[in-house]
């Protein structure tokens, strides 16, 4: 056979193959429609893109996600009902294997709901070191957020610029507490121990260094236009959706809720700081991003202000028992941490050892966002959309 007559053959096989896609039915406005089945696909739980150990269930249509149903409960640990069999200074240290990337706010949430419990009376000096390390960790947090954003859309040089500001704050918080992740730092009526000769002198220069090259990397990273593209647009909640479901944190306020607890419910040193609470209006993706490098400024001016109004004296407070013991009662307090609304509620019944604890945590409450806010996306953005919720799931599986 001639290559004429090869041309001709291959030209009539293409004629075929068009006349069956032309011979489904054309839908209500005119297009041609071709029927695919729902695929299952199973994602994690042993997954580099997981955010922890997490399982989901994805029903896709072609390249839609048509419904999600999440399994949690990989890493549970029973966290609550080892509260009630250790003393209440004893389980701060669990507190830091809660969300491990915001270990210094977890204890925080947890004394001060003991405090409140006990009715303890905190030095100024020990509130000011709690907000300034609580909001150095908030960043950290943040630095690794933007981290796996980045590397989620294909963007890896971000990371290790990022990881090089992370590693500075971990420098700071192992000059002050000798840990690097988990540091067990707050005490009941204070703080472990004062800081470090020139530690403040560093936190000032690690802020006015981070508030210049933040500008780079927004460059580096918001600025990118296929950073932009796989973005924006992607996912957009409403502010009624994300109050329905529950949503908390800066993934909240990117959806038009200004809500942050620093300013609905002041808790600590925050009346006397001045700062913004971040909130964006789009509630897609690329909202949820911004938010957080928006936040990591605010923590600085935080920070800042805190170094300089901070004053000496005591940072634990004098006469606190061995053993803590509140009398009978039930407390409940909440803070903002890394991921948004992070509360304890705990019963005493008079001992040294809670009688029952029960822990509000922002990634629990965000990830069951997961099926609503994914539903009708492509499944090529489900691990960018999973990425922007910023569970923790040492925090989920509690």
């Amino acid at each position: 056979m001639d290559k004429l007559e090869q041309l001709k053959t291959t030209r009539a096989d293409l004629d075929d193959l068009s006349a069956e896609f032309s011979s489904n039915e054309e839908s209500e406005e005119g297009s041609k429609d071709i029927k695919t089945d729902v695929l299952t696909i199973n994602f994690g739980p042993q997954h580099p893109s997981a955010h922890g150990v997490f399982r989901g269930v994805f029903e896709v249509d072609g390249e839609i996600i048509v419904g999600i149903e999440p399994h949690i409960g990989y890493l549970h640990r029973c966290f609550e009902k080892i509260a009630e069999h250790r003393t209440y200074t004893q389980f701060i240290p669990f507190t830091d294997r809660m969300d491990y990337l915001s270990s210094m706010l977890n204890n925080w949430g947890y004394v001060i709901s003991v405090e409140k419990l006990a009715d303890v009376a905190v030095p100024e000096r020990a509130e000011y070191l709690r907000v300034i390390v609580g909001e150095l960790n908030r960043i950290a947090s943040h630095l690794v957020f933007l981290s796996t954003a980045a590397i989620e859309a294909g963007a890896l040089t971000p990371y290790f610029y990022y990881f090089d500001e992370r590693e500075r704050i971990l420098w700071l918080f192992e000059q002050l507490c000798g840990a690097r992740f988990t540091y067990n730092y707050m005490r009941v009526g204070g703080v472990r121990v004062d800081t470090p000769d020139g530690w403040l002198d560093d936190v000032l220069a690690f802020t006015e260094r981070l508030e210049k090259t933040m500008v780079d990397y927004d460059k580096l990273l918001l600025g990118n236009y296929i950073f932009k593209k796989r973005m924006k647009g992607v996912a957009p909640f409403s502010a009624e959706q994300a109050l329905d479901w529950g949503l908390t944190g800066p993934s909240l306020r990117a959806s038009g809720v200004n809500y942050d607890v620093r300013k609905a419910d002041p808790y600590s040193v925050y009346p006397r700081i001045d700062f913004d609470a971040v909130v964006l209006y789009n509630g897609d993706n690329l909202d949820r991003v911004i938010a957080r490098s928006q936040e990591i400024i605010q923590s600085i001016n935080i920070i800042k202000q805190a170094v300089a109004q901070i004053p000496d004296g005591r940072v634990y407070s004098p006469g606190m028992p061995r053993y803590v013991t509140p009398p009978p009662g039930e407390a409940y307090a909440h803070i903002e941490s890394s991921r948004g609304d992070l509360g304890f509620y705990i019963i005493s019944d008079g001992s040294p050892k809670p009688y029952r604890v029960k822990i509000q945590g922002p990634s629990f409450g965000n990830l069951q966002v997961l099926p609503a806010i994914a539903t009708g996306s492509f499944f090529s953005d489900a691990v960018l959309i999973f990425g922007t919720l910023d569970a923790v799931f040492g925090e989920v599986d509690r």
